[in-house]
């Protein structure tokens, strides 16, 4: 059985949230202990039914991963072997915005756009006997661990440049996030580390620039808008090619890319210039690597710029169309074997330098 609740309209533009199983009223999801960066906030009713929360709504199939498991008292094993309505069941309830706890029935809080989801699952009797122990204190664990957090000042020292710096250069970025939501003088302090003509140093501070925003976007979108428009006036005015805007507005796009997926058209505009096309490309290809959909007509241009004269240019191309493309470009794709030129491809606070023979064989092997 799969339920999905629509926006319902009323006096109220909000609703709180109620479990569609039971009715019950529930608790906003929590993060959990011990979780990496990206994963989704989970809770549970009083119904025994478990929840994923999906803030940007595009993740469905992961949130309903995140609740089998978690409901599954984070058994693998046990979450693979189930199978649909004969021992679970499934619900989505859409409109969901994460940072107030309640259905929008317009799409939007606050000037928020809202596309948040909670994926619903209800385990049957018999498995949660099992199961349900262990999930009750795996949300106490998280819940001691919060109250603890709040008993704590919660106003952190704004972080001089000196350890903006130091952290950039390390790539501690557990460090950052720690002041990301108080601190927004860490922003200038990031963009200033744009200008650096070290190209990881700068593409570290592009990436924690990404993130750091997208902490901020939850509750002001209107200061990353800003943001944005500022870094695209800089390129426009700007002769200089080594300042890390371009790598910024990729970050940053594709740290947040339900809300800021607007943008994305802007970038297209640099691709006939010559002298800005690399950094465009660069820039559209973290965009594609979190959100192929998002770019689904890019290949046609793409592909005439694996005989463009800069082989950097023919390089970044390959590389994006290895996320976009299809089996029907393979044989353009080949026409980069041989060439040991490199090109710079960053990852995860590393610049890795690869071949355009590399970066073209990849790009097949993702088709």
């Amino acid at each position: 059985m799969s339920l999905t609740l629509s926006p319902l309209y009323g006096k109220s533009p909000t609703k709180k949230v109620e479990c569609p199983f039971c009715g019950a009223k529930i608790e906003k999801p929590r993060e959990l202990p011990v979780r990496k960066w990206g994963e989704m906030p989970v809770g549970s009713c009083t119904c025994g039914a478990v929840y994923a929360c999906d803030v940007t709504g595009h993740n469905l199939g992961s949130a309903m991963v995140e609740a089998l498991v978690f409901g599954c008292n984070m058994d693998w094993d046990l979450a693979w072997g189930l199978i649909p309505e004969e021992d679970y069941l499934e619900a989505l309830v859409e409109n969901y915005d994460y940072i107030d706890h309640v259905i929008s029935m317009t799409g939007c809080v606050e000037g928020r756009k809202v596309n948040g989801a909670l994926y619903f699952i209800r385990l049957h009797d018999d498995i949660q006997e099992v199961t349900s122990d262990g999930v009750r204190k795996i949300l106490k664990k998280a819940e001691d661990i919060a109250k603890n957090s709040k008993k704590r000042s919660p106003k952190r020292k704004p972080l001089s440049k000196k350890e903006v710096e130091e952290l950039v250069r390390n790539f501690r970025v557990d460090e950052i996030l720690k002041v990301a939501k108080d601190d927004r003088k860490i922003v200038r302090n990031l963009m200033r580390l744009l200008y650096s003509v070290e190209d990881e140093y700068r593409m570290r501070a592009a990436e924690m620039l990404g993130i750091v925003a997208s902490v901020i976007a939850e509750r002001n979108p209107g200061f990353v808008s800003k943001l944005l428009q500022n870094l695209f006036t800089a390129i426009i005015d700007s002769a200089a090619s080594s300042w890390g805007a371009f790598e910024a507005i990729g970050e940053i796009i594709s740290h947040k890319v339900e809300m800021f997926a607007g943008y994305i058209p802007h970038l297209y505009r640099f691709l006939p210039d010559e002298e800005r096309r690399v950094s465009a490309l660069q820039a559209i290809g973290k965009i594609a690597q979190v959100r192929p959909d998002l770019l689904n007509k890019l290949p046609l241009y793409l592909i005439p710029l694996l005989k463009d004269p800069d082989y950097r240019a023919r390089g970044y191309a390959a590389w994006m169309l290895g996320y976009l493309g299809t089996e029907e470009i393979k044989e353009d794709l080949e026409g980069l074997f041989g060439d040991t030129r490199q090109i710079g491809i960053y990852r995860n606070g590393t610049l890795e330098m690869k071949t355009l023979d590399e970066i073209a064989r990849e790009a097949i092997d993702r088709l």
